[in-house]
């Protein structure tokens, strides 16, 4: 029987494809491997900087011992897969910067966040991690971080520095110099193309997490049992921070829950801070600084949806500015105050006299959910931020 070459050709395509359709099927099975490049190289010596153009992406299967700073330079990028640990040995040399004009990608899931802890599980035994961004400040058209020293500011207000999501970040805030500290995370004029969400700051030695201007959104954000404040902003921070869930620690020691100011030499400083607050939860005790929160030194703001619980004070205003703002206009509202705070809503002037507070400065609200759950842990930051 005589055959038909061009069926040969057509049986021989489709067993060829066949084969390639196998093998591809297999490929999906076989590790990948990411190579080392730069300062990625000595997982166990993990430190220097990261030079424009380089990218260095970290292997989740290997622990990255910080044992001197990470500078992100202007063009250079970090990127960190999701399960990456990173243990600072004990001391303020050892922090990550991302320098202006650089990107950090740390993308955990909720399942596997990136860790950064310390070889000393104690609050402050290393430094924290630091961005540097070009969005606008009210200190000056730039101006140089008081930890890293680096320049920040500018007027890109769609400036990105990369990602942060899903990630923890545990027993920061060392001493950087005199009476500075680092925060779990340090904001300095970051862009609102920016991603940070799903972050948690646990057992630190000073502030959570606090902006310094810009124009980054935030949100999902656990700020766990540090020493100082547990959300700061200030030098005319315009954003949105949306479910935030903040304890003090076991002991009740601490400060605010939130501390909002525009600028302390200035309270008329332009750009203004005037953030919307909205979806959060403070949890908190009756030592040191016990408010809630604290809006001073010219700052604005818009409030809703807030559950405060065990508190001196649950809201208070300072500063002529503030005050104004804030009294008789209703920019507070679905407010609860558990019935352990002492005082609802208190305002001084800038002299320091108390203020009268005027109906409907603050609209309170019973059923209020807060940062999702009322005075309990919202469902979304169970597990991976260190909450249960």
């Amino acid at each position: 029987m005589k055959k038909n070459p061009l069926k040969l050709i057509i049986a021989a395509l489709i067993i060829s494809a066949s084969l390639g359709i196998q093998s591809c099927s297999e490929d999906e099975y076989s590790i990948i491997t990411i190579p080392a490049i730069g300062i990625a190289q000595d997982p166990g010596n993990f430190k220097g900087d990261i030079p424009s153009g380089q990218t260095v992406t970290l292997d989740p299967t290997q622990t990255y011992q910080l044992t001197g700073s990470v500078v992100i330079k202007n063009g250079g990028k970090l990127v960190i897969p999701a399960g990456t640990r990173i243990v600072a040995t004990v001391g303020a040399s050892a922090f990550v910067i991302v320098e202006q004009g650089g990107q950090l990608f740390a993308n955990g899931t909720s399942g596997s966040p990136v860790l950064f802890t310390s070889s000393d599980k104690t609050a402050g035994s290393w430094g924290g991690i630091v961005v540097c961004g070009k969005a606008p400040i009210n200190v000056g058209p730039s101006a140089t971080s008081e930890i890293g020293n680096s320049m920040y500011g500018g007027t890109d207000t769609a400036d990105t520095s990369g990602s942060l999501s899903f990630v923890r970040v545990e027993y920061a805030g060392a001493v950087y110099t005199g009476d500075k500290k680092f925060n779990g995370l340090s904001l300095f004029g970051v862009g609102n193309t920016t991603k940070v969400e799903n972050v948690a700051l646990v057992n630190g030695g000073d502030d959570g997490i606090q902006l310094y201007g810009g124009t980054v959104n935030v949100s999902n954000i656990v700020s766990l049992a540090n020493d100082n404040n547990a959300f700061v902003w200030s030098e005319g921070w315009k954003g949105t921070a949306s479910n935030i869930f903040t304890k003090r620690k076991a002991d009740g020691t601490g400060n605010t829950g939130i501390k909002g100011m525009n600028n302390p030499n200035n309270q008329n400083a332009a750009p203004r801070s005037n953030p919307t607050i909205k979806n959060v939860t403070f949890i908190g005790g009756t030592t040191g600084e016990a408010d809630a929160i604290q809006l001073k030194s010219g700052t604005y703001a818009n409030l809703e949806n807030v559950v405060i619980s065990n508190w001196n004070t649950g809201v208070n205003l300072e500063s002529d500015s503030t005050v104004a703002y804030f009294n008789g206009k209703k920019r507070m509202k679905d407010i609860f105050f558990d019935s352990n705070v002492t005082t609802k809503v208190s305002a001084k002037s800038s002299a320091g006299n108390n203020v009268a507070i005027l109906d409907s400065t603050y609209i309170e609200k019973a059923d209020a959910t807060g940062a999702g759950n009322g005075i309990a842990t919202p469902a979304w930051a169970t597990g991976w931020s260190g909450l249960q």
